[in-house]
């Protein structure tokens, strides 16, 4: 009697742990705002190439001359790879142009769609489940 309920309860826990990383996952229109673009040039303070996102922060100057650093949530390593991109893609120090969406928090946070790099050339980073 006591092997049926362990089988059980065994796939039953299974379940629950495959569950997890999609729980974890988020939805684009649950943190950022599609009627909110934005278009923000900077300079990369830091690039982390990770997954399931990543995020590319850069240092704006504002009208006051006040200095904010923003991040930008990007496509995953994978997809960034696929693009081209590798660890030393980009420096910090360099001077980007990036646009994309708004966080609904109020953050300076953005979901990056588009980098301009100081070549002039562009990288979509967004991936197909995000717009832009």
């Amino acid at each position: 009697m006591k092997k049926p309920i362990l089988c059980t309860l065994a796939a039953v826990a299974g379940l629950m742990l495959t569950a997890l990383p999609a729980a974890a996952h988020h939805s684009f229109a649950a943190e950022y705002d599609r009627n909110k673009p934005i278009k923000l040039t900077g300079t990369i303070s830091k690039f982390d190439l990770t997954n399931p996102h990543s995020w590319i922060y850069i240092d704006v100057k504002g009208a006051d001359g006040k200095v904010a650093n923003w991040g930008f949530e990007t496509a995953s390593l994978i997809s960034l790879y696929r693009k081209g991109f590798k660890k030393d893609s980009l420096k910090i120090g360099e001077i980007v142009t990036i646009e994309g969406f708004l966080a609904k928090d109020g953050t300076h946070t953005g979901n990056g769609q588009r980098l301009t790099l100081p070549d002039g050339s562009t990288v979509i980073l967004g991936t197909e489940e995000n717009p832009g």
